[in-house]
C-alpha cells in the first residue's frame, strides 16, 4: 500500500510514517500544509491519503478542504482524517460523494495501533470508518424532536458500531449477541430513520452518517 500524509505537527507526522513504515505500508508523502499535499497528490495518486483537519495556512479546515480536492482530482481516493475535534462539515463534504473510502479517527486514538492500521485499510479497501467518539457527538447534536431519540439503547450501539465499519457478524461479536439480533435492530433502525432496508457494506455507513449530517 502507498500511503500520503498531511500533519503539520512534526512528532506525530514521523511517529506516523515510521509506524507505517514498520508495518509494511509505503509512505511516498508526507508534508506539513495542505498545499504541497495537494502537489503531492495531484503528481502521484496514492492508495490512501492520511489528512490532519486544521493544517497551514490557517489551521481551520484547510486539510479537510484539501481532502476534498483531492478526491475531486482523484475520484473514490481513500481518506482517513486525524483530528484533535470532531468537524461538524467533515460527513457532508466527505461523505456526499457516496463514494466510500473514508474515515475519521480522533488523534487520541492513532496509540492504539493495531486499530489504526486496521482502520487505514478498511479505508484503502473502499469501506468507511467513524471513530465512536465522533458519532457519539453527532447523535448529541441532533435536535431534540429527531427520530433519532426514537433509538432504543441498544439501537444506539448497532448504529454506532455500523457508522465504525463493522458488518453483522462483528457488530454481534462486540454487543456478545446473535446476527439475528443484530439484522433485527438494523432493520429497526433504518425503519425509524426512513433509511433504505436493503443498503449493504458501506453504503449502509453512508446513509446513515448522511442523516446524521442532514
Amino acid at each position: 500500500m502507498r500511503v500520503m500524509i498531511a500533519e503539520d505537527d512534526a512528532l506525530l507526522r514521523e511517529g506516523l510514517v515510521l509506524l507505517l513504515s514498520t508495518a509494511g505500508i509505503e509512505v511516498v508523502a508526507a508534508v506539513d500544509n495542505a498545499d504541497d499535499f495537494l502537489t503531492a497528490v495531484t503528481a502521484d495518486r496514492p492508495d490512501a491519503v492520511v489528512v490532519d483537519v486544521r493544517l497551514p495556512p490557517t489551521f481551520t479546515d484547510d486539510g479537510l478542504r484539501a481532502a476534498v480536492r483531492a478526491r475531486a482530482i482523484h475520484p473514490g481516493l481513500p481518506v482517513l482524517v486525524l483530528s484533535s475535534y470532531v468537524e461538524d462539515s467533515y460527513a457532508a463534504e466527505l461523505l456526499g460523494d457516496g463514494a466510500g473510502g473514508v474515515g475519521y479517527l480522533l488523534k487520541e486514538r492513532v496509540g492504539k495501533v493495531d486499530r489504526f492500521l486496521d482502520t487505514l485499510r478498511r479505508v484503502a479497501a473502499g469501506g468507511t470508518a467513524m471513530d465512536p467518539e465522533v458519532i457519539s457527538q453527532l447523535l448529541v447534536r441532533r435536535k431534540a424532536d429527531d427520530p433519532l431519540g426514537t433509538l432504543t439503547a441498544r439501537e444506539r450501539e448497532v448504529l454506532a458500531l455500523m457508522a465504525e465499519g463493522h458488518n453483522n457478524a462483528t457488530i454481534a461479536e462486540r454487543l456478545v449477541v446473535t446476527e439475528g439480533a443484530v439484522l433485527k435492530h438494523i432493520r429497526s433502525i433504518f425503519a425509524k430513520l426512513g433509511l433504505a432496508a436493503d443498503e449493504v457494506g458501506h453504503r449502509r455507513v453512508l446513509a446513515v452518517l448522511a442523516y446524521l449530517n442532514a
